[in-house]
């Protein structure tokens, strides 16, 4: 398998500011509608598309508990008409609490020290608990083995940025709330890099290139991300790739996140015509002869500054057996 060499990375600022922590997870967001935003003035709706983190359903249990003002009025009433120039208030409540209870699962340590550490996830385990997925999270095996930033909240500790489920790969864990705020800033600021390699279907006719589209929930299927206009609430996302290998009707491309939306890469390879190959949600659903825990992604090298020394830390996740037997399969058809 060629992998090209590590780029390297310069002239990432200095963050003395640690004071922002309150704004990464804010209780209460303040929003102002556009008139450019208006093209869904309902708003349970509005606020889907504003804020595509949550489902409509979750928008809708928010306003009508009282969650919401429209200036200084509490609005339950989700069918409401925003009209431009509204100031939209929306308090966001505590996740409801869950039993944490720490879990002796073994971790794939890349990198760690008293600040961060960095973990090779493996493709079938969750990030961090959610509906369907109690126990047996990467949080669960964390909290076995270290000290978590709380930033992330009672769900969600230690965690700065998300993995997919059956993605494989370097994921950045915060011990420290500084930590933790540095790294997000990196992420927000784009001097973090993350690089993953994935087998796609079909070969580019160029060998790199960039995709700058806007991603956004899908409008009828809410477990889905699609390519969104960013006046229907779709979020800027650009992801690079570039070609390491041509494998016939097959091609293995690094991509390098610039934004980080959930299912980035998988909705941006499927825009290009190239989905990932084994991606239950975005692929084609085609056989190809071997066995795939998901779709065949892997987060294979993160560079990240050091929140307290300023050094550039570099990781690479060894590349997972099932995706170098994937590589050689299809190399030898």
């Amino acid at each position: 398998m060629n992998i090209f060499n590590p780029v390297e990375v310069n002239n990432f600022p200095t963050f003395e500011d640690s004071s922002f922590a309150a704004n990464l997870l804010p209780q209460q967001i303040e929003l102002i509608v556009a008139a450019t935003d208006l093209s869904e003035s309902r708003l349970d709706l509005w606020l889907s598309a504003q804020l595509p983190e949550f489902s409509r359903s979750r928008w809708q249990k928010l306003i009508s508990q009282g969650h919401v003002r429209i200036a200084d009025r509490v609005c339950t009433d989700k069918k409401y008409r925003l009209k431009a120039g509204d100031r939209v208030y929306v308090s966001i409540p505590p996740p409801e609490a869950i039993d944490l209870v720490p879990e002796s699962i073994p971790l794939d340590i890349l990198y760690e020290d008293a600040h961060l550490a960095i973990v090779n996830k493996p493709a079938g385990m969750v990030v961090h608990p959610s509906a369907g997925h109690s126990t047996g999270t990467l949080v669960h095996a964390l909290l076995a083995h270290c000290p978590l930033s709380q930033i992330g909240g009672i769900q969600r500790p230690g965690i700065v940025h998300r993995l997919d489920k059956d993605t494989s790969g370097a994921i950045a864990i915060a011990k420290t709330d500084f930590a933790h705020q540095h790294l997000q800033q990196q992420l927000q600021a784009k001097t973090a890099r993350r690089e993953y390699l994935g087998v796609v279907y079909g070969t580019p006719k160029v060998d790199s290139g960039t995709i700058d589209l806007p991603i956004g929930r899908h409008p009828v299927d809410r477990q889905k991300n699609t390519i969104l206009a960013l006046d229907l609430g779709g979020k800027s996302a650009v992801t690079h790739w570039q070609i390491e290998e041509r494998l016939r009707s097959f091609s293995l491309i690094r991509f390098r996140l610039e934004t980080g939306r959930t299912h980035q890469i998988r909705v941006h390879a499927t825009k290009m015509g190239h989905p990932i190959v084994g991606d239950p949600v975005y692929g084609t659903g085609r056989s190809i002869g071997v066995k795939l825990p998901g779709q065949a992604l892997h987060a294979h090298r993160l560079e990240l500054i050091h929140p307290e020394t300023g050094e550039l830390i570099s990781v690479t996740a060894p590349i997972p057996a099932y995706f170098q037997t994937l590589v050689q399969v299809l190399r030898n058809r």
